[in-house]
Parts: C-alpha cells; sequence; structure tokens
C-alpha cells in the first residue's frame, strides 16, 4: 500500500465515526488554543507595560530622592526625602561632566484645584523647564508650550492634560484661564493625549506650567525638586550617562554609594521589574495548557486502542493478503497523525478567534504569537503520532492466525 492509499484509508477511518473523532481532537483543541491564549495574553501585557513606559520618553533616566526616616524610627518609600536640587539639575545638565546626557528637565509635583467659572477639577501639578516636553517625548494638540523667557520670569500660563482640559472646558481652552489658589493662569497650550494610564494614574490628567510658577500657586515654593528626568543621548549609551550621573550626585551629596539619598531608575529596569511577574504567570498557565495537550494525546491513544480492537479481523485479513507490519503501522500513525493535526487546526482557530473577542470583553491586549502558534500546532502533530506509536505497533505484531480467529 503506497502512501496515497494509506492516507485515504486513514482519511476513511476518521470519517467514519465522526462523533468519536471530533470528541478525541477536543482535548488537543482545548490544549493548543489555551496555548495560544496564554502566551497572547502575557505577550499582550508585556507589550501594554512596555508601551506605558515607553511613553514617559525616548532613553529615559528617572532621578529620584532617598527616603525619610521620622523621629520614631518610620521609614517612608524612596521619594519620601527632599534631597534632590535645582544645583543637582544643573549639574547634570553641564556636559563637561555628564557628556551623555542630551536633556535635562527637573519637576515639581503636587496636587492642586482647578477652577473654571462654576468647574473645578484637582489634578497634578508639574512644575518643569522648557525641556519637558522633549525629555518626556510628549507633544501638543493645540497651542504652545513654555518658552524660556516665561520659565525664567514664572510667567503666569500653564499647559493642560487632555483629560484635564476635557473636565475643564467644552471647547478649545487655549487663551482662556484657570485659577489655582486665587491665582489666575492662563492656557497657551493642550498636550496631545499620551495613550498611557494606569487604574489610579492618568499621564493625561496634569497641568504643565514653570518651576518658579508651580511654586507660588501651590505654596510649595523651595529649592527641593520632585525628580529629574534625564533623556541619554543614545540608547547606547544610556548606561554611561547612568555612570556619570551617579557618580556626579555621590560627589555633590558627598555619600558614598551604599548611603546614597537618591535612586537612579531606567526604563529597561522598570520593563524588567514589571515583566517578570507576566512572566511567571504566563509559564504556570502555559504548564496548565500544556497539561491539556498530554491528556488530549492520551485520549487520541485510548481511540485508537479501541480502533484496533474494532478492526482487528480486518488487520488479520490484511495481513493474510500480504501486507507488511510496516504498512499496517504506518495506517495507524496515519490516523492518529490526522487526529493530531486537525485537533491543532481547529485549536489554532479558536484561539485566533478568542484572541480577537477576548480584548473588548477583559480589558486586556492579546497578542498572537506566531512562535507560539506553530509550536502549539507541532506539538499537536508529534502528540497525536507519539501516542499512536503504541496502538499501531499493537496492530502490527499481530499474527493473522491470531487476528482471524478473534471475535
Amino acid at each position: 500500500m503506497n502512501w496515497h492509499e494509506t492516507v485515504r484509508t486513514g482519511a476513511e477511518a476518521v470519517q467514519a465515526h465522526r462523533l468519536r473523532s471530533v470528541l478525541t481532537m477536543l482535548g488537543i483543541i482545548i490544549g493548543v488554543s489555551s496555548v495560544i491564549l496564554t502566551v497572547g495574553l502575557g505577550q499582550g501585557a508585556q507589550d501594554e507595560v512596555k508601551s506605558q513606559i515607553d511613553s514617559l520618553g525616548s532613553n529615559l533616566l528617572v532621578v529620584s530622592p532617598g527616603s525619610t526616616t521620622s523621629s520614631t524610627g518610620v521609614r517612608g518609600g524612596f521619594g519620601s526625602a527632599s534631597t534632590l536640587t535645582m544645583s543637582d539639575a544643573l549639574a547634570i545638565d553641564d556636559s563637561s561632566v555628564a557628556p551623555d546626557v542630551k536633556r535635562v528637565a527637573p519637576v515639581t509635583t503636587s496636587s492642586v484645584a482647578l477652577v473654571n467659572g462654576t468647574t473645578n477639577w484637582t489634578t497634578s501639578l508639574v512644575g518643569s523647564t522648557v525641556d519637558w516636553l522633549e525629555v518626556r517625548n510628549r507633544t501638543l494638540s493645540s497651542g504652545r508650550f513654555l518658552t524660556a523667557g516665561e520659565v525664567e520670569s514664572s510667567a503666569p500660563v500653564v499647559v493642560l492634560g487632555a483629560d484635564t482640559a476635557g473636565k475643564l472646558f467644552t471647547s478649545s481652552p487655549v487663551g482662556e484661564t484657570v485659577a489655582i489658589n486665587g491665582t489666575a493662569l492662563t492656557v497657551i497650550g493642550v498636550l496631545a493625549t499620551s495613550g498611557s494610564s494606569s487604574a489610579d494614574t492618568s499621564q493625561d490628567d496634569t497641568a504643565v506650567t514653570s518651576l518658579g510658577t508651580a511654586g507660588s500657586v501651590a505654596g510649595t515654593g523651595g529649592v527641593s525638586i520632585s525628580s529629574i528626568y534625564v533623556e541619554g543621548v543614545s540608547e547606547q549609551t544610556l548606561g554611561a550617562a547612568y555612570q556619570e550621573i551617579n557618580a556626579l550626585l555621590l560627589n555633590l551629596h558627598g555619600v558614598q554609594s551604599e548611603d546614597a539619598d537618591f535612586t537612579i531608575t531606567s526604563q529597561e529596569a522598570l520593563i524588567e521589574t514589571a515583566n517578570s511577574t507576566n512572566r511567571t504567570l504566563t509559564v504556570l498557565l502555559g504548564g496548565v495548557a500544556g497539561i491539556s495537550l498530554l491528556v488530549g494525546g492520551i485520549g487520541v491513544m485510548n481511540i485508537m486502542l479501541v480502533s484496533v480492537t474494532e478492526r482487528i479481523r480486518e488487520i488479520g485479513l490484511r495481513k493474510a493478503l500480504g501486507a507488511t507490519p510496516q504498512s499496517i503501522r504506518r495506517q495507524f500513525l496515519v490516523e492518529a497523525s490526522m487526529l493530531g493535526f486537525a485537533g491543532g487546526i481547529l485549536g489554532v482557530l479558536l484561539g485566533v478567534a478568542g484572541a480577537y473577542a477576548l480584548p473588548p470583553l477583559i480589558d486586556q491586549p492579546v497578542s498572537i504569537s506566531l512562535l507560539a502558534t506553530f509550536t502549539a500546532l507541532l506539538t499537536a502533530l508529534a502528540l497525536g503520532i507519539g501516542f499512536g506509536v503504541y496502538p499501531a505497533s499493537r496492530a502490527a505484531r499481530l499474527t493473522p492466525i491470531q487476528a482471524l480467529r478473534s471475535e
């Protein structure tokens, strides 16, 4: 029997018991679709984390203050101290000291209430310099950003985030005024939406003004700043910029590295920290999906054993007519591989359909991984063949006399 005849015979045997074949493939279908969706959810979560962190700015380093310790010994978290000053930001911006630094944006943040007539909205007021827009990789949807003159003179102007503008105005706010603690500020621009937010914060709910204006209207005037955003010359030299800033601040603050009163974080570190949990969960859920595939393979072996038992007289007759053990083994392996491959195809279709249907329902992106898809499909085929070896070998070992005498 040639390969064409073997495949035809195997397909007829599978079609002869359609319901049984579908139920046999069900475990493989569930397993393959589970692998695709599990990996897709994990990859989608990682892509979303990277997108949100990238929205902070390109080639970004964030310098944050250290922690405080109260008189009772209670230690605050990172950023609770006031150890960063404008002098630190100016020193980092010196190209002779930190040649791998491109731009620097010192920042102060405070929570304030913005008032427009009878409408008010509490948002985060950011005080910074003209480099903030470039360092944070933000753009404007209307109006303009702060100028160097407005920053130096602490002019009463402000740039609103997209969400903030929407809460205070029903039309374009450019040229209008908002009040903060009784001080009127002219709106000169609106930031384009960043598309990045979390459960409790939004990059689009903010108001940006100069450092002097922010300290004046929020009553937080002083020399300390909340953080320093630093843009490196390139991604390749970001590590060098990190080392330059770290050495500079240690020297300026007169401390050793183990007693550093500041922290420096990079995008890569944030991404790696956020993705470590996602990878762990993906591996865990992927293992559960793999078990489903294994159970599906056992189902294939079980049904092939049943098929051998049902067709034992057929096997004996074929052997009596000259069929070799190799051709008998090949026939049953082809049937098992068909079940595995068909289950894999249906599982892929179900997984891809789920990848398109789930995001609107669970508000979580699902990325289709071609590697995971092909791996799951090949695994399904391999399981069909692997678990079909024993039933096929059992059929091949039958002697014609034993088979023909079977009832």
